[in-house]
């Protein structure tokens, strides 16, 4: 891409304001009013949802494909990290397979991996905070890592719906 499509000044600062406001509402939930996407009630972000979840029912297998909120919580964490290297112009693959392979934890690893999609979460937020020319390509992945996050947050919350057979 040529510089003369790049963002600068102003512009960028309004990507990054609208990014960050995207990444709090996806992960800490609703950040004021009204949201983009998520539910208005408070914890409906991603912490909010697994906060008080036990490794036991962040292991029970629903949904289509009958994965785990842990396996979706690896996945979004994994994803993560790959759109922060990206963002820091490091090379990656886009291959996400490798990022299912944990469906079942226990109590110690589902706190390591609660504070694990902390951690990068947090990094996303300081590569999108100091990320110097906005373009096409790198607002396509930061976006990108919002609307996917946003995805498995749905499925996460799903899977703690109840299923009586009522709407």
């Amino acid at each position: 891409m040529d510089e003369t499509s790049a963002m600068t000044g102003s512009s960028a600062a309004v990507a990054v304001a609208l990014l960050t406001r995207m990444l709090r509402e996806a992960f800490e939930g609703p950040p004021g009013p009204w949201t983009y996407f998520t539910d208005t009630a408070a914890g409906t972000g991603v912490f909010g949802t697994i906060g008080a979840l036990t490794a036991s029912q962040a292991s029970q297998p629903g949904g289509p494909g009958h994965t785990t909120i842990a396996a979706h919580l690896q996945h979004i964490t994994s994803s993560l990290a790959i759109t922060t290297r990206e963002l820091r112009g490091e090379p990656v693959s886009r291959d996400r397979s490798k990022s299912w392979t944990v469906s079942v934890v226990d109590a110690a690893g589902w706190d390591a991996m609660r504070a694990s999609v902390r951690r990068a979460y947090d990094s996303l937020w300081v590569a999108v905070e100091t990320h110097a020319v906005w373009d096409e390509d790198t607002l396509g992945v930061a976006f990108g890592a919002i609307a996917h996050t946003a995805y498995h947050l749905g499925a996460i919350r799903q899977r703690l719906t109840p299923r009586d057979g009522t709407s």
